[in-house]
């Protein structure tokens, strides 16, 4: 198991592009980290750093408290998938995976036997005298892990390596990249746009946007706990409904009025001060009966399954949406009332923090 840790990480490019803005980040020994956020957010340039393949404009980079800034790709003792497999057309499966040892002149029976050891812990033992053409996306990607399991490194990096790969194989893929992290007892860092995937797979997740980090924290904090406006519309799915208004007073005390809703605020605001606010309620958290003050019209129906979603009326471009279970039997047209839990409602300020009282 490996300790990594970022002390004040940037990132530019060109000297007026900056990527990475005074990154602090301390990864434990044997840790599923998972790095997400939008494109162009900085978590792969991160990935790419901690790698070798970029040098931080500033800052260090420390494996096991050594500064490893100026080791090259090959000498950090890191294993890299890449969001491309990258394989060898001409060269089998087998080939492909002893590729690296190969080329440190190790002993040819003992990169046959590890060769056979790692395709048997991926699962791709039938695949080895075959050709990467020949291969599925998820086998070849099954084939790229392999490839990186050989050289035994100290701590895995993978760069949404599901990326490219079609939901039912992202399903399959992550419960695999799971289960090896649970075998295999190192250090993982990973990166994906996916929220999903970070939910599913994070020991702790890194919310980044915009070169900087925005929260750290279990998936069940970032879900619950959203300290921005940022990490609340980006984490969930459908993502929460947050509505624009203000804070106002009256005679029972704080009261959220918006042009889609009027909402008695619970006593955890009752500090907060009168002005712009964003009112933010997860669909799950919306109970909808025959009976209240907030009346809506359902406007779209919109069955998953499971679940059902419902669509209510649609206001600054932002639709609000309630979660029901499936066998409800609401239609498009029909008026009910929305009960919002009082305990599961959030307040952001006009900078998109989180009012906390």
């Amino acid at each position: 198991m490996t300790h990594i840790e970022l002390k004040n990480i940037r990132k530019e490019f060109g000297g007026s592009v900056v990527a990475v803005k005074n990154l602090n980040l301390s990864i434990e020994h044997g840790e599923f980290l998972v790095l997400v956020g939008p494109s162009g957010c900085g978590k792969t340039t991160t990935l790419r750093m901690i790698a070798g393949f970029e040098d931080p404009t500033t800052g260090e980079i420390l494996v096991e408290n050594d500064v490893i800034n100026e080791l090259e790709p090959a000498e950090r003792n890191l294993g890299m998938v890449f969001q491309t497999h990258a394989l060898f057309p001409h060269k089998t499966v087998s080939e492909n995976i002893a590729f690296g040892p190969r080329m440190k002149k190790v002993n040819k029976e003992i990169i046959n036997d590890k060769v056979k050891e790692v395709a048997e812990m991926v699962k791709i033992t039938h695949l080895l005298e075959k050709l990467p053409a020949q291969c599925s996306g998820g086998e070849s990607q099954r084939v790229a892990v392999a490839r990186t399991l050989i050289t035994d490194p100290s701590a895995f990096l993978l760069d949404e390596p599901l990326s490219s790969l079609d939901a039912k194989l992202r399903r399959e893929m992550r419960a695999e990249v799971d289960r090896l992290h649970k075998e295999l007892n190192k250090t993982f860092i990973y990166v994906t746009h996916d929220q999903e995937e970070a939910m599913t797979l994070a020991d702790r997740i890194v919310v980044m946007d915009e070169g900087e980090i925005k929260q750290v924290g279990s998936p069940i904090d970032i879900y619950n706990n959203p300290n921005s406006y940022f990490v609340a519309d980006f984490f969930g799915s459908p993502s929460m409904n947050l509505i624009n208004g203000e804070i106002v007073n009256s005679e029972a005390g704080k009261v959220f009025k918006s042009l889609i809703l009027n909402v008695d605020l619970p006593k955890l605001f009752e500090n907060s001060a009168p002005g712009p606010v964003t009112l933010g309620i997860r669909p799950e958290q919306i109970g909808i009966s025959s009976s209240g003050d907030i009346k809506k019209k359902i406007y779209l129906v919109e069955p998953l399954g499971k679940d059902t979603l419902l669509y209510f009326e649609t206001v600054e471009e932002r639709e609000l949406i309630a979660i029901v279970e499936s066998n409800s039997s609401y239609r498009s047209g029909d008026t009910v009332a929305l009960n919002l839990l009082p305990e599961h409602i959030f307040l952001f300020d006009s900078s998109g923090k989180r009012i906390l009282n």
